[in-house]
Formats: C-alpha cells, structure tokens, sequence
C-alpha cells in the first residue's frame, strides 16, 4: 500500500513543477492528485510552497557557499524548502530527516542524500543568522525593469517587500460584514472587506457553510463596488472565473450573466453560487464571440498578466517570462470594444485588470476614449479609498504596498467608463 507523502514531499513536488516545468500553483493545487490529500495535508504543503518560492532568493545565496556544483533540480529544491523552514525557525530535527528522506526515495537522487544531510547541518549553523541580512529577494528582470519605468525604485522596493510578507486573507460578506468580523476574529477594512492575519482554514470558519462570506482580497472587491446601487439591473460578468465579482452582483440583487471561457473554471462559480444560495445565469462561451440584449452595466475583469497578485501567488515570476503580454494587451482592447457593443446606450462598463504593468491599465483607458468619442470616465472613489489613488486619466492606481501596516492588498487597476445614451 502507497503511504501518503508528507506535507514537505508535496511541498516539494509543487515546487518542481513549478520551476522545472513553469507550471501555476493554482493550476497543479486544483489537480485531482493533490486534492485527494487530507485537508490538513493540501494546506500545509501548499504554504511551504508559498514560503520557499517567496524566499527562493535568500535560500539560493545561502545554500552557495556549501554548494560546489548545482545539484539536480528536485535535489535543489529539497534543499530550498529546508532553508526557508530552518531560518523561519522549523524543528531541524524534523526538516533535515525529512529533506533526507525525500531524497532518498527517488532512484535518480538517493545517491545524494548524504549530500543533503550535510549541507543542511551547516544551513542549521549558520542559515538562521545569514537569512536576517539579506537583502528583500527582488523581481526578475522581466517585470522589474518595466515596474521601475512606471512607480520608480523605491516603490518597486516596496512592492517587493509586500510581496515577501505574503498576504492575509480576506473575506466578503453577504451581510453585514461588522458582524463577520466579530464571528471569525477578523479586522474589518475602512472599503467593507474582512481580513484575518495567519494561517486559516476557510471552510472551518464561522459561517462558512451557511454561505456567510467568499474569499476575495480586499482590492479584486472594489470593481463592483464602482457600479452602485445594481438591484434589478441586468449586468454581464463577462470574465467570470473564478466568481467573486459574481457573488458580488448576486447578491447586491443584479440579474448577473457570469460568462467565461473555461468550462472547468466556471464549475467553481456554480459551486460558490449553490453554497451562497445565490442565483446568476452561467455562460460558457469565448466573450468575443457572445451575443445578447444590450445590458445595463458590464464588468470586465480582464485577462492579464496578473502581476498585481505576486504576494498571494509567487509562482507567478517563475512561471511566466513576460512572454505574451503584449497579445494580452491587444485582447484586452479588444474585450473592451466588445464590451461597448454588448452596452445599452448610457450604460455603464467597469474595466478592471489585476495587474501593476499600465499598459494593461492607464494606458488601456486612455486608448478607448480615443477610439470611442461617446465615452466618458467618471470614476467614484469607494468607500475608504483616499483620493490620491486615482490616476491621471480618471481610473484608480492600487499596489501590494498600499496599506502596507494591514497586510497591503493585490495591485489593481479599475476604471468606470460611460457610454453616451
């Protein structure tokens, strides 16, 4: 009988995957192999993953020194996960004897165990002390240099750094989001999110069940919030996945369409729908493609190249390359002209994008109304906002950095556009 791998073994399959395949987290933890796992299992090694890939730089400069060559990738990232556990103050007893284990299992590596063993004895010497001087681990180049172009270095900086404390977690309630607060211990944000510092599990939290709240960071909930009163409205979701943006219209009372083109994605929302006893029409469809009556108001959550969600997901750097981008860009310029043909004349699309690039934001506003002379923006600040995150060209500018004392927030980009009646 196969025993069950332990929660670093997982850990490090994630991370093979990962950074010898370019593989998303979100893609391989959603995989029916890792979701078979005990509860207890999933979480604890998909937060070693998350650890070792945010401290990935630190574990590489102090791992050099008692490296005389590169050993193999899953030797490698073994040795990582057990330097990030052993600075952040793991049991070393517990971290090497596994990081031996794991090596010694695989045909290809159990040569090298001893190599691991000794390696790690000198980490648990000397790792803990190193690790505190080293610098914030930094961007790729790829990203970097384009972020440095656009808020300056010591912003960048800062962004890094939020990235490097990960993120808490967030929660939107379907009621009254003061008393959530009060049931799960939380902190109720000035924008009307709860967030909850530390290690959580959700399903176990007060009022889970009975569909009291959906985890959505604080930033992602504000795009509906720029539509306003949407009671008995009809409005497209028109990138639906993964469905918070539709809880959210459910729920304020809108006649929701949530449209998207992954059919496994959009299983999701229709789970989170039936456990929220919410109700929206679900659409499979390429959004370019969708015809309907005209709606009264339109969300567009783009896709990008979600570099505004590195604290939460810091695969992301190592996943991608900045390959593709400028396709992205052109898609979403295309999404917004679509969106406009699926818009009731004085109708009301919100543009949205999780990412820090403004090519994919700013930039994208200041093209549509050169392209579209019957469209204004008007951008309302949300509740607990502060007026110097609007943008020049009437959108509103969010980054990790930003309520950097809370626990900072996913960047974003959102605009409200106007089509003239």
């Amino acid at each position: 009988m196969n025993k069950t791998p332990s929660p670093r073994e997982v850990a490090v399959n994630l991370l093979d995957q990962v950074l010898g395949e370019e593989r998303l987290l979100s893609e391989l933890t959603g995989a029916p192999r890792f979701q078979k796992l005990p509860p207890a299992d999933r979480a604890a090694a998909q937060r070693l993953a998350l650890d070792t890939l945010r401290g990935l730089e630190r574990a590489d400069r102090i791992l050099k020194p008692f490296l005389r060559k590169q050993p193999p990738l899953r030797v490698l990232n073994t040795l990582r996960l057990a330097t990030v556990e052993l600075c952040q103050g793991g049991a070393a007893h517990g971290v090497v004897n596994d990081a031996v284990d794991i090596v010694a299992k695989g045909k290809k590596t159990a040569g090298l165990k001893g190599l691991v063993n000794a390696v790690l004895r000198k980490v648990v010497t000397k790792g803990p002390e190193e690790w505190e001087k080293l610098r914030i681990p930094r961007l790729p180049k790829w990203l970097r240099e384009p972020l440095v172009m656009a808020w300056g270095r010591d912003a960048v900086a800062d962004i890094e750094a939020a990235h490097f404390a990960g993120a808490p977690l967030d929660l939107s309630a379907r009621g009254d989001a003061e008393r959530l607060a009060e049931k799960v211990g939380g902190e109720l944000l000035p924008t009307g999110s709860v967030r909850i510092q530390g290690q959580v599990q959700v399903s176990a939290l007060a009022g889970y069940d009975t569909g009291a709240f959906w985890v959505q960071d604080a930033a992602a909930a504000l795009p509906v919030k720029l539509l306003g009163d949407v009671k008995d409205l009809r409005v497209l979701d028109m990138c639906a996945a993964p469905g918070g943006k539709t809880l959210q219209l459910a729920s304020a009372g809108a006649h929701v369409t949530a449209l998207d083109i992954s059919e496994n994605r959009m299983a999701r929302v229709k789970e989170n729908l039936t456990r929220m006893g919410l109700a929206a029409e679900i659409v499979v469809s390429d959004a370019l493609d969708y015809s309907a009556k005209p709606y009264d108001a339109i969300l567009l959550d783009a896709p990008c190249s979600a570099t505004g969600t590195i604290r939460r997901h810091p695969d992301l750097p190592h996943a991608k390359t900045g390959d593709g981008i400028m396709e992205l860009i052109g898609l979403q310029s295309a999404m917004i002209d679509k969106a406009l043909d699926l818009l009731k004349p004085g109708g009301t699309l919100i543009f949205c994008t999780c990412s820090l690039i403004p090519d994919e934001g700013e930039v994208q506003i200041e093209e549509a109304l050169e392209r579209h002379p019957n469209l204004t923006v008007d951008t309302p600040l949300p509740q607990g906002i502060p007026a110097e995150w609007k943008s020049s060209e009437g959108g509103i500018r969010l980054r990790p950095d930003y309520w950097a004392d809370r626990g900072g927030m996913d960047g974003f980009y959102m605009a409200r556009l106007i089509k003239a009646a």
